[in-house]
């Protein structure tokens, strides 16, 4: 705010950023941009900035290892989480402490999730690295993260059979509610 009054964007700047968290396809990507979209807000992918900085995924692990791209994705959270922005995050992004940290001092924090059987539907010819193996991967890792991003979700949304269109009516009015 200014002597004169606020100015255009300061709502956006007081906004705190909207962080999409969740299992390896769960939606974050398609439900993020939607949400976005509808209420006016710039929209990253973690992953996307980690690949138009470093090359693709399956490369990155092959080249330089998880850890890398770990460190590469804690970045592109750090860049991505400003205010009034909507960022879905990598499944494992959550491994990261700092990363866990600016979710909890900066983010309001949507848990996106998806059952086993609409999972394997969506990762069946996938090159995601770490689910080469196909969903019993999934479902390991899934279920080892799976209280790091209930411990931080302010809120859940269930993608397995529920339409991205009603899904991202549901979070409008959530963040509504909340004045977000």
């Amino acid at each position: 705010m200014t002597a004169d009054g606020p100015r255009p964007g300061d709502e956006a700047s007081a906004t705190p950023p909207i962080a999409l968290i969740g299992p390896m396809a769960a939606g974050k990507t398609s439900i993020g941009r939607k949400l976005a979209s509808r209420i006016g807000r710039t929209f990253a992918d973690t992953d996307r900035l980690v690949t138009l900085d470093h090359g693709p995924i399956p490369a990155i692990f092959a080249e330089h290892g998880e850890p890398a791209f770990r460190a590469w994705e804690a970045e592109a959270v750090q860049r991505a989480l400003t205010p009034g922005s909507v960022v879905a995050l990598g499944g494992g992004a959550v491994l990261d402490e700092g990363t866990r940290a600016l979710l909890r001092e900066q983010a309001t924090v949507v848990l996106v999730t998806v059952d086993e059987l609409a999972a394997e539907r969506r990762i069946v010819g996938d090159a995601r690295p770490l689910v080469a193996d196909g969903i019993a991967a999934w479902r390991r890792i899934a279920g080892e993260r799976d209280p790091i991003y209930r411990e931080l979700a302010d809120t859940v949304v269930d993608t397995s059979r529920t339409p991205m269109a009603r899904l991202v009516d549901q979070l409008e009015a959530w963040l509504e509610e909340r004045g977000l």
